[in-house]
């Protein structure tokens, strides 16, 4: 007997499902939260009913929702009340941004931007001296693009009693001291500005829904349907569970219990595990911890196994010692745990991947899918490792330098003989490993499919050299099916499949029949999350 009618169909669209055993399509309904039928427009006709809505494709690509596997949804949400830097080329730009974000809020105590490049001002660092020109009374903090270095002027300095500088900071952690023995301003990896933002009024809890509403409306326009958060305790926790209980969630979010040096053994047992228990919605789910084992590239934190070209004493500072972090690890992988651990420098990398092999060790194989996070330098021996530890390879394809001559200081840290080892793609998934895509949003903009434009048209440091690229059908997975399975979901979303939830995006284009340098032009026409539709292009 035929079930009942469903509640939306999908009919004339080229769907992309990225299950290999039906991988094409042309109609889809759907029913409550799941996906009921994919096949073709005839016979999607036996799910319509009176009340079923239709929504044409006219040809235009479906895909599966689109997952993101490297986020921070609560600073990027947050951060849109800031002054966005992104753009910003000099010093002037600067002051005139920051000048009218004051001008705009002449209440606010503390100023604030964000997305800061490194090469802002050219000539020279940026000090507290430049940002005391531009505001002198209110304190004013200036985040860089990556989130690892903060720039802040006197009065913050002040505020917070740094001025004089900090002594007892851990590795790779640092506040940078003038000529004139006072704290220049700079403040380097969150260890360090930690002490800064803490003196920070919290926002109001009307302001912080308010803007998460904002950010959360923005990502569906992107068609992101699934987000792997970067940091999180059971409070960020709850305050998604809580917009999930007023049907104001639109989009899946997979939190960690973040993990700091000072993070007692003792509270992987007391706070992780019970974090996991508490949260297992179908829309906010805990169930992994999170590391950092080093910074950046940019602001020469990154651990390498390669001085920095000039720096030649410098091969950064691991964030945990091997001892350290090999008790945390196993002691997270000894109660199920999935780990999640940041690593931009080929040495990092190697650290984190000697950590994993340890806990197998030490408990025993198991399905862990524990991920190292960013890997911009690999080296050639520790490329295999990924497929025999069965470690996820979490890559963002927007922070690779994506053209020649890129103004990026990024390709000024490692030497050029090291460049064919950076964002390894390529290399990486022709020795097995599995790739989940993302984009470290705020860090870099959340859409993608700017990623997966980078991932096809990548064309960085210099001619002749492989930039790693990927086909079409690769950065979609990564994106869609190989996303999930980074996060222990395969059997219920990543794919348009009967059974699955009803997680899809719209395009406003044929995808497989655009060139690949017109991708960054495709856009969303609607995204479905659960069933429903949060966002429809006007």
């Amino acid at each position: 007997m035929m079930p009942a009618y469903a509640d939306l169909i999908i009919t004339n669209a080229k769907v992309y499902t990225v299950d290999e055993e039906n991988p094409r399509a042309e109609a889809v309904a759907v029913r409550g939260n799941n996906i009921v039928y994919v096949g073709d427009n005839p016979g999607v006709e036996a799910w319509r009913g009176d009340k079923t809505q239709v929504i044409d494709g006219n040809g235009r690509t479906l895909l599966p929702g689109l997952i993101d596997s490297h986020f921070h949804l609560m600073g990027g949400a947050l951060g849109m009340g800031d002054v966005q830097l992104y753009d910003i080329k000099s010093l002037p730009e600067l002051e005139t941004a920051v000048k009218a974000h004051a001008t705009a809020n002449p209440k606010t105590a503390w100023l604030r931007g964000q997305g800061l490049r490194y090469d802002v001002p050219y000539t020279e660092p940026l000090t507290r001296h430049h940002l005391d020109a531009i505001e002198q009374e209110r304190p004013l903090i200036i985040m860089a693009f990556d989130f690892h270095t903060v720039w802040a002027n006197t009065a913050a300095l002040k505020a917070a009693n740094l001025l004089n500088g900090y002594a007892k900071l851990p590795g790779g952690a640092e506040i940078i001291m003038g000529a004139d023995g006072l704290a220049s301003g700079e403040l380097r990896e969150e260890a360090a500005y930690r002490l800064l933002l803490q003196h920070i009024p919290e926002e109001s809890s009307e302001r912080r829904r308010e803007l998460m509403q904002k950010g959360l409306a923005y990502l569906a326009s992107l068609g992101v349907t699934s987000v792997h958060n970067m940091d999180g305790d059971a409070e960020q926790a709850a305050f998604y569970a809580a917009l999930e209980d007023l049907g104001e969630l639109t989009l899946r979010v997979y939190i960690p219990y973040s993990i700091i040096p000072e993070t007692p053994v003792a509270a992987i047992a007391t706070e992780a595990v019970p974090m996991r228990a508490q949260f297992q919605s179908d829309m906010v789910r805990a169930g992994a911890v999170k590391f950092f084992m080093d910074g950046v590239y940019e602001s020469y934190t990154a651990v390498s196994l390669n001085a920095y070209p000039d720096q030649p004493d410098n091969y950064g500072d691991p964030i945990y010692k091997p001892g350290h972090f090999a008790r945390m690890v196993n002691e997270c992988d000894r109660f199920g745990l999935q780990i999640f651990v940041h690593a931009c420098g080929d040495g990092a990398v190697q650290r984190v991947l000697n950590g994993f092999e340890g806990a197998q060790k030490a408990n025993g194989r198991r399905d862990s899918r524990h991920r190292v996070e960013h890997i911009e330098m690999i080296a050639w021996e520790d490329v295999p490792r990924f497929a025999e530890l069965g470690v996820i390879a979490s890559m963002q394809p927007l922070h690779a330098p994506i053209q020649e001559n890129d103004p990026d200081v990024w390709p000024t840290r490692i030497a050029e003989t090291d460049q064919p080892r950076a964002f390894a793609w390529r290399t990486l998934r022709e020795a097995g490993a599995i790739l989940a895509f993302g984009s470290d949003w705020p860090v870099a903009p959340p859409d993608p499919i700017w990623g997966i434009a980078a991932l096809l048209n990548r064309k960085g440091f210099r001619p002749g050299l492989d930039n790693h690229t990927q086909t079409l059908a690769e950065a979609v997975a990564g994106y869609t099916r190989d996303a999930a399975y980074a996060e222990f979901q395969e059997d219920k979303k990543g794919q348009i499949k009967t059974g699955l939830w009803a997680d899809m995006v719209l395009l406003s284009d044929d995808i497989f029949n655009i060139p690949t340098e017109k991708m960054m032009d495709v856009r969303v026409e609607k995204t479905i999350v659960n069933g429903r539709i949060v966002y429809e292009a006007r």
